[in-house]
């Protein structure tokens, strides 16, 4: 047995079909179908069943499976592990992050990354539905992940600081005249939100909840720097996290009474290797906490 017999398995269990394993690998069709063949015939079992819908792996291919994944993973992190002991660390480091979070932290902790490693591929996955974190986990592909604190959170992961969260309304909004807004006075104002299965419109919801607002909904985006654009001409106010607010937009900011703030976490693989483990290093010297926006005076 091979790991490339692994991760060919690997590759058929989550397309449920050899051709579309293939092109996933980029390998010829036949090549897959070879090494799968190769690896029942050597363990004596079938890993598949073969079905109208495609290959599905058997009650003992499962049991296999989870084996292979665990091999697969610890040998990219021993590769990994070698490579950064010559500071030759190469291959990809995939990272998942809650929109919104670390918006203006993660960019400069990945730049000081690819300085030291600079043949590090490096993907970012910005609010990934939780199939594809799913997936990306089976695969043993995501390295760090990057989120707001929560009651599932793990007990093993890594507080990295505080969002604060601030209210952005659009040019010439009377509440432009205030250091901070009360959340009651924004009563009755349209709001721009985010998709619903978001953790950043489940942040707003239960503000807007624990202040005994209502919201008007006018619109819904799928990113902080749109909702933040939206706010800005008028359609409606947004709750941000202070670091998401894009350049140029910061005059339109204000910190909001009471004030409104998430614990950030990373959370790493198991068997972390050396590249998440550095950019865990590198977002903690990252400033995680407090907003600077220009106050009504200045």
């Amino acid at each position: 047995m091979s790991l490339r017999q692994f991760e060919y398995a690997l590759a058929v269990a989550e397309e449920g079909s050899v051709t579309a394993a293939a092109e996933l690998l980029h390998v010829a069709q036949p090549s897959v179908s070879q090494q799968i063949r190769g690896l029942e015939g050597e363990l004596g079992v079938e890993l598949f069943a073969r079905t109208p819908t495609g290959l599905v792996p058997t009650v003992v291919g499962r049991a296999f499976l989870r084996e292979a994944e665990a091999a697969v993973s610890a040998a990219r992190r021993a590769r990994a592990t070698a490579r950064a002991g010559a500071d030759e660390l190469v291959g990809e480091l995939v990272v998942a992050v809650q929109m919104g979070f670390g918006t203006r932290q993660l960019p400069g902790a990945l730049g000081a990354l690819r300085r030291r490693f600079p043949r590090l591929e490096v993907t970012v996955f910005e609010e990934p539905s939780s199939a594809e974190l799913e997936r990306l986990c089976r695969r043993g592909l995501l390295g760090l992940a990057l989120m707001a604190a929560c009651e599932r959170s793990p007990a093993d992961a890594h507080h990295l600081g505080d969002e604060e969260f601030v209210v952005v309304v659009g040019a010439g909004h009377r509440q432009l005249a205030a250091d901070r807004v009360e959340l009651r006075e924004l009563d009755g104002e349209p709001w721009v939100r985010f998709d619903r299965d978001s953790a950043l419109d489940g942040v707003l919801r239960n503000v807007l909840r624990e202040n005994g607002l209502a919201p008007v909904t006018a619109a819904r985006a799928s990113q902080t720097a749109t909702a933040v654009r939206w706010a800005a001409h008028g359609l409606g106010v947004t709750l941000v996290p202070a670091s998401a607010v894009p350049h140029g937009h910061e005059h339109l900011v204000r910190p909001v009474l009471p004030a409104v703030s998430q614990p950030v976490i990373a959370v790493l693989q198991a068997g972390a290797g050396p590249a998440e483990t550095a950019l865990l290093e590198l977002l903690r010297k990252e400033t995680w906490s407090g907003s600077d926006f220009p106050s009504p005076a200045s």
